[in-house]
């Protein structure tokens, strides 16, 4: 299968191509690496800052924010030179993925100032506050109260699973500010900075390793926010949450095509069992790239089609995850073996995606959670594509 562009989007590949050949870290200067997702190295606050002000960034993003009101089709080729050369797009793919891209849609211009642009430019770093011991996939659960106190909220409440907050300078918060109101409603989002006093991260391991330190809870007692550091409208913060998400999922197919490229390039199958699995493999990733390419083509076209995306996010996740679990088990024993390479190492890359069979298949399973889960994605697709009652 091969997809073909107008010139006008072939000048917009080669003209990125070049930037990458005359600026691309060596291999020494990208020996630093990540110690978490809100933890971005020398090298790569510098890398990301050259593709800031050169407009590649985000090419869908106007100049001041780092790109050139580039159409989702440059945005798909841009994502495609990167992947070509497995280069990470950014070591904080929360603060630039999710958090810019909501300030950009619902923070005023003095927000955008103040958080997007610095975090764009990996001066500052972001995390995403959402998940709650008792509101992990259902955020509209969420309990952790910001009350109104003149010209600031108080918050008080926890928060778990938020990656990178210990390395984070802002968390992008969502909070219940109306207990009194429906499930879905009076929630809103505040940018609280992580140094607020009465603010405590604790990060804790992963199955992966000890010292495999992203994960964290995150207290809140009795932390002053400044009113103005509110994004979007009192109470009406589920928009943002599903603007959030929107931001994530966009063209969040491609990273899960990926991944089964590389599998398809690590898996060495020996038995007949695993070159049934294999077949298996290399037809997922086709039927990923077709029907990622025909909702490519849609939304070029200026159709939204959220539903696609679902099916989409549930087929690739999944299809990464039973890869990853049939490459370790045809690995035998060694595939236990931790840490370990499984492919080339690449230092513009995320090395958790080269590393032991163990790792890659442990770490498969937030393909399946973030962004929203399998489950909630199977009931988009059933009450949006097959008509089917809510119960």
């Amino acid at each position: 299968m091969q997809l073909n562009f107008d010139a006008d989007v072939e000048e917009f590949r080669a003209e990125f191509r070049a930037f990458l050949d005359a600026n691309l870290p060596s291999e020494a200067q990208a020996a630093e690496r990540a110690g978490s997702s809100a933890d971005i190295p020398q090298w790569a606050r510098e890398w990301q800052r050259l593709q800031f002000d050169n407009g590649w960034l985000l090419p869908g993003n106007p100049p001041e924010f780092g790109g050139r009101n580039a159409g989702i089709l440059e945005q798909y080729v841009h994502l495609e030179e990167l992947s070509k050369r497995r280069i990470y797009h950014s070591f904080n793919p929360q603060g630039l993925g999710i958090i810019a891209a909501s300030l950009l849609s619902f923070g005023t211009e003095e927000q955008k100032k103040q958080w997007a642009a610095p975090i764009l430019r990996a001066e500052i770093t972001a995390v995403l506050g959402m998940s709650e011991p008792g509101a992990g996939s259902d955020l509209a659960s969420l309990r952790t109260r910001a009350d109104r106190d003149g010209d600031h909220f108080v918050v008080n409440g926890q928060k778990v699973w938020t990656s990178g907050a210990h390395d984070a300078d802002v968390i992008l918060t969502f909070v219940r500010t109306d207990p009194d109101a429906p499930k879905h409603q009076g929630i809103s989002v505040l940018m609280i900075p992580t140094d607020s006093p009465g603010l405590v991260r604790r990060p804790f391991a992963s199955i992966c390793a000890d010292d495999d330190l992203d994960f964290n809870e995150v207290f809140f007692t009795d932390v002053k926010v400044p009113a103005e550091n509110l994004i979007g409208e009192l109470n009406k913060g589920w928009s943002v949450a599903t603007g959030s998400l929107g931001h994530e999922r966009n063209l969040l197919w491609l990273s899960f095509a990926d991944r089964l490229q590389d599998l398809m390039a690590d898996f060495h199958p020996a038995t007949d069992i695993d070159r049934d699995h294999y077949a298996t493999l290399v037809m997922d990733h086709q039927a990923l790239r077709l029907l990622g390419s025909a909702a490519l083509a849609r939304a070029a076209r200026g159709e939204q089609d959220v539903a696609a995306l679902s099916i989409l996010k549930l087929l690739g996740s999944e299809a990464v995850q039973r890869s990853s679990e049939e490459a370790l088990i045809a690995a035998g024993p060694e595939g236990l073996v931790h840490p370990a390479l499984t492919s080339a190492y690449n230092p513009m890359d995320n090395e958790a995606f080269s590393s032991s069979w163990f790792e890659r298949y442990a770490r498969s399973f937030a393909g399946t959670i973030a962004g929203g889960t399998s489950e909630i994605q199977r009931t988009i697709v059933a009450e949006r594509v097959l008509g089917l009652p809510r119960s």
